[in-house]
């Protein structure tokens, strides 16, 4: 039996134990054993980090940007040295296997690199003579305080690399509501940016249900939320945050759509819908949950897709050898089976099922194997909402134009995929798909960070993007600063011109 944990929450530098009477359970989901318990903090300790964060960002937006760029690599440096602890940590409380939970710590990295480089990043632009004798001068400032709403199924690249990084590089502060289920990489990760550094108050990290998170969404000392997870619950974040005057990033729910043409290298194609279908045991909204395949090919495509599906060798996420871990939670396991019954009634046609899988000595652990579905049409809900498990549904088309207009239909586009090798076909989706992030050949088109994580339609709320230049817009205000200065002639003026030199010329 695993030693159960008792979580802190960080609040201006000191791990506080929470005075709440209310824990929630973190889960190895590969055991199905509790490891840890997350403190539900109570509203007055959430409003405290807030306060934290104030009081830190004055000193912390007027630290030289070189200087809070030292800090930032030597974060770097540290997730280096521990990268396998980190990997290990993912895994053990997310259910991703090793190379999964290790991309996962990869992925803080890339924005932790990007980052490095705010010194250019913040650099402004500049104009001599915009008007005679007028300069002007505009400038990239941090904003304040932000919060960052974490879901359970990145616990490191989302909060430590999409959140973080950029918004503190900037000179902001931030609060990290991470997420209950698997906090612990996030609090792991916090100590490391102590250990490089970063002076008290600038992060600070809570868990707490929906009910104390509320109070980061109307805070009058947040400026900004960046938020992923679920659409319902985004567009409620995203409407309550900009009422209160907040500039709002909601990245939320997917359906990801892999438009297969008959041209396609069929076996190469099958093993990348394998990999980016039931990668992350499908908890991840850059799945690819619904393949669109042209009839021609779609019983040789299915037949491949289900042979390698029962290669994937199933088991507990921290053993190397293993290729599908378990979901993260019971309850999220429970979800996953309704979805698959639903199809079941929906009428598709269940041609791989994963429901009765067990892993020898684990069998406690919340496991799914691969399920696949054939036949799915378009009044069917299983092919049109986010199952968020590995599980795949496949919509047979005629031809290209077919497949587009299925895919453009779904309310979600945070990407989209197509697998030919037409370029006419390939250079037409990509113009005329309504997904963000497009792949052409590839299973998985997230992007690397120096590019925005680009979702539309349902998938996103919001104007700029997480990562890319979009990221450092979001994290800075821009200052545009005009001057003038005077020879002894101009001092001897005593008119001044109307616009006083704001018309250029």
């Amino acid at each position: 039996m695993s030693t159960i944990n008792k979580l802190k929450f960080l609040c201006n530098g000191k791990w506080l134990e929470s005075k709440t009477t209310k824990y929630m359970d973190v889960y190895d989901p590969s055991t199905g054993e509790i490891i840890a318990k997350a403190p539900c903090c109570m509203e007055e300790e959430v409003d405290s980090a807030v306060k934290a964060a104030k009081d830190a960002f004055p000193a912390w937006s007027q630290t030289p940007v070189m200087r809070r760029a030292q800090v930032v690599y030597k974060f770097r440096e540290l997730l280096e040295k521990h990268m396998d602890e980190l990997t290990h940590m993912v895994a053990r409380e997310n259910g991703k296997v090793w190379d999964e939970a290790k991309g996962d710590i990869l992925k803080v990295k890339e924005p932790i690199e990007l980052a490095c480089g705010i010194p250019t990043l913040m650099m402004g632009e500049s104009l001599m003579n915009t008007s005679t004798g007028y300069d002007t001068v505009l400038y990239r400032e941090p904003v304040g305080v932000f919060a960052g709403i974490a879901p359970f199924n990145f616990p490191g690249m989302i909060p430590m690399g999409w959140m973080t990084p950029l918004c503190i590089a900037a000179g902001n502060t931030i609060v990290i509501k991470a997420a209950s289920m698997t906090p612990m990489t996030s609090m792991r990760c916090a100590e490391l940016w102590q250990e490089a550094g970063l002076p008290d108050g600038v992060l600070n990290i809570v868990t707490c249900s929906r009910n104390e998170a509320e109070i980061l969404l109307r805070h009058p000392d947040v400026k900004g939320v960046t938020f992923v997870g679920s659409t319902s619950v985004g567009l409620h974040i995203y409407s309550t945050a900009a009422a209160n005057g907040k500039r709002v990033q909601a990245l939320c729910e997917a359906k990801n759509h892999g438009l297969v043409l008959e041209d396609a290298a069929l076996e190469r194609t099958a093993r990348g819908i394998i990999n980016s279908s039931f990668g992350c045991a499908g908890e991840r909204c850059m799945a690819l949950p619904v393949i669109v395949a042209q009839e021609s090919i779609a019983d040789e495509l299915v037949s491949l897709i289900v042979k390698y599906a029962k290669e994937l060798k199933i088991g507990p996420a921290y053993d190397k050898a293993s290729q599908l871990g378990p979901v993260v939670t019971k309850g999220h396991r429970e979800f996953v089976l309704g979805w698959i019954e639903k199809g079941i009634k929906e009428g598709a046609k269940l041609v791989l099922d994963g429901r009765k899988v067990t892993v020898p000595g684990y069998e406690k652990g919340f496991y799914l194997g691969p399920t696949v579905f054939d036949h799915v049409t378009p009044e069917m809900t299983v092919g049109d909402e986010e199952i968020f498990g590995p599980v795949v549904c496949v919509k047979r088309v005629k031809n290209f134009e077919e497949g587009l207009q299925i895919m453009n239909k779904n309310r979600f586009a945070n990407g989209s995929v197509i697998f030919t090798q037409n370029g006419y076909y390939s250079r037409e989706f990509a113009r005329r798909t309504h997904g963000g992030m497009v792949g052409i050949n590839v299973g998985i088109p997230v992007p690397v960070g120096v590019f925005p994580f680009t979702g539309h339609k349902n998938s996103f709320f919001g104007d700029l993007h997480t990562l890319g230049k979009d990221g450092v817009r979001f994290y800075t205000e821009t200052k545009v600063v005009t001057t003038r200065w005077f020879d002894e002639e101009e001092m001897k003026k005593t008119k001044v011109d109307t616009w006083d030199g704001s018309v250029g010329g």
